[in-house]
């Protein structure tokens, strides 16, 4: 911390100083909202809206709709946001980001802006980072909004264009960054404006801010259509790549164009620029092979580029690390989430030359019909506000790029987590038996240990040497997709071990002792439920079925019976100190550190 911080007191502090009047407005209103009946309770969504009619602004009315909003949720939910939740709200409403730590109730805290601004009717967009937390949050406080007379709808993907209006009609829609950017290309592609879907970009409110809005920012999201049939250059390009010799530089290299250094390879692959370029001896093979006389010949254009991405799939593109091959596919894997990107393609041809190298059937080339980035499309917004656990790290970013400044909101109770300092070890294997050894004396405790890898690699060698020092573990990265809800919301289970490649973004709590709703699914399915009246079982959203009812009582029966079983565990596990987390390397982005700890 520098002097002027210490004599003047942090811009958050101010901040919050600023903000603590709101606060305390909203809490003075507690007693009034409590006694309410509901009929008078409901009714104030009337009474706001016609205070906005009058003249009053969304600042007049920010105390009484908050405190409305959380009587409501007390009522609906049995939950009442917090005096930072109130805050963090205030901030939000103020189109500014909310840093608030994980575990913090960050849903919570964006009901009550999404609440105050939906009353103006031009609507509000929630946006999550994938289909199942916009579903589970949407439904959950669809209960809370539709109890207060406000409308709320889905956008995800697989849904009818009529039932995507309905959904942007709503005053309140929850969305995915990936669903909502590609309504809006949609959007432009139509040929009558009635078929547009959405109405428009009044607010959004982010969640995972940092994640969309700086490490997929400059992602472009693409609608492709059918391009010329996939060559067969693809393959041959592929086979010349194989017989080359590469040389790997660390770093750019002011001696990269002497063809003296390089005279005994073929490629030059710069690992930190991630690029690969042919040598004079490569150059020279590449005539040899294709019987061309210059490859630079303006007429050999294709070629060259055949080549060029030939020689970054083979030297660059690390199977396992880059991209997984399944079922026959190249699948990408999210460098900043660890996650399988399903649908998504390299562009150039570069993922027709990863096809080509893996020997899987390469799909046909296509065409870009229309294309935004995510940092493009989030500026449409009049207001823009976001929140996550790790915010501070890229300020500098948001206020230049978006003009949003962060405040950092304080935890509801005071943190115990103990941060430990960097240890550095002379060689990587000294390194990986000091972790292995590590984990071993922590889970002999019973402590649950959680480890963080960059990649799959390296997940998969921590694996291998623990298994052979017979230590029971499981692995989430991006091969065992499927089982991440399943292996992250049992980690903090007495003992357990887990490995994983990223924790960006997961959604999953880790609940020290175990995670009884999980218990009670996994039970569920012993009981012969199929897995649709199982997601119901869970689900917030209103029904009459006596099916999806009795499956809910059975969920609720469950879900108590194994939250008391765990309880003494979980207390157990307190005392051994809680989750133990082993950062195993530094990732590129100091952030994606922070939310490994924030675990």
């Amino acid at each position: 911390m520098n002097l002027l911080t210490k004599l003047f007191g942090s811009y958050s502090k101010k901040e919050l100083k600023r903000i603590e009047p709101l606060k305390q407005a909203v809490l003075a209103l507690d007693d009034k909202y409590t006694k309410m009946t509901d009929e008078e309770l409901k009714g104030q969504t009337a009474v706001l809206k016609e205070r906005l009619s009058l003249g009053s602004s969304l600042d007049d009315i920010l105390p009484e709709a908050f405190a409305t909003c959380r009587e409501a949720m007390w009522r609906v939910l049995t939950i009442k946001p917090f005096p930072v939740q109130i805050i963090g709200g205030i901030i939000l409403h103020q189109g500014r980001i909310a840093e608030m730590k994980t575990g913090e109730g960050k849903t919570f805290t964006a009901a009550l802006p999404a609440y105050l601004n939906a009353l103006n009717g031009k609507g509000v967009h929630i946006v999550t980072v994938n289909d199942y937390l916009a579903k589970y949050q949407g439904e959950m406080m669809a209960r809370v909004f539709n109890y207060l007379g406000l409308t709320v709808g889905l956008a995800i993907p697989g849904m009818e264009p009529d039932e995507k209006k309905k959904a942007y009609a709503c005053d309140i829609t929850y969305a995915t960054n990936n669903e909502i950017g590609f309504d809006y290309l949609r959007d432009n592609m139509v040929t009558y404006k009635e078929r547009k879907v959405q109405r428009g970009h009044n607010f959004a409110i982010v969640d995972e801010v940092d994640s969309i809005l700086i490490d997929e920012a400059r992602t472009p999201l693409i609608i492709s259509g059918q391009g010329e049939q996939s060559t067969e250059l693809y393959n041959v390009a592929d086979r010349f790549a194989k017989t080359l010799r590469p040389i790997r530089v660390a770093e750019t290299n002011e001696k990269e164009d002497n063809d003296e250094i390089y005279e005994d390879y073929d490629y030059i692959i710069n690992e930190k620029q991630k690029t690969a370029t042919l040598t004079k001896r490569g150059v020279k093979k590449a005539e040899q092979f294709f019987s061309l006389e210059n490859l630079t010949d303006p007429d050999n254009i294709t070629i060259q580029h055949h080549i060029n991405q030939a020689i970054k799939a083979n030297g660059i593109m690390q199977r396992d690390i880059d991209y997984v091959v399944r079922d026959g596919e190249v699948i990408i894997v999210d460098e900043f989430t660890g996650r399988l990107m399903y649908g998504r393609r390299y562009n150039e041809g570069l993922h027709q030359a990863i096809e080509a190298k893996e020997g899987v059937k390469i799909a046909r080339e296509s065409k870009t019909l229309a294309t935004i980035t995510f940092q493009n499309f989030f500026r449409l917004y009049n207001k823009l506000s976001g929140m996550t656990g790790t915010a501070m790290t890229e300020e500098s970013e948001f206020s230049e790029i978006y003009k949003l400044d962060v405040v950092e909101i304080p935890t509801n109770k005071p943190m115990i987590r103990e941060d430990c300092p960097d240890v550095v070890y002379k060689t990587e294997k000294g390194k990986f038996n000091a972790v292995i050894n590590d984990i071993i004396e922590h889970h002999e405790k019973g402590q649950p240990v959680l480890v963080g890898t960059i990649t799959i690699e390296k997940s998969e060698q921590l694996s291998a040497m623990l298994k052979r020092r017979g230590i029971k573990h499981e692995v989430l990265n991006a091969k065992y997709h499927e089982k991440e809800a399943e292996i992250v919301a049992q980690a903090g289970r007495k003992g357990a071990v887990t490995i994983a490649t990223n924790m960006a973004g997961r959604g999953t709590d880790i609940l020290l002792g175990g995670n009884a709703e999980f218990m009670a699914r996994a039970e569920m399915r012993r009981m012969q439920f199929s897995e649709e009246l199982i997601g119901e079982a869970s689900a917030y959203g209103y029904t009459d079925d006596e099916e999806i009812l009795n499956a809910r009582k059975t969920f609720a029966e469950l879900n108590k019976k194994y939250k008391a079983e765990i309880a003494p565990e979980a207390e157990e596990v307190r005392k051994l100190g809680g989750l133990y987390i082993i950062g195993t390397e530094r990732h590129e982005s100091r952030r994606i550190d922070n939310q490994l700890r924030g675990r």
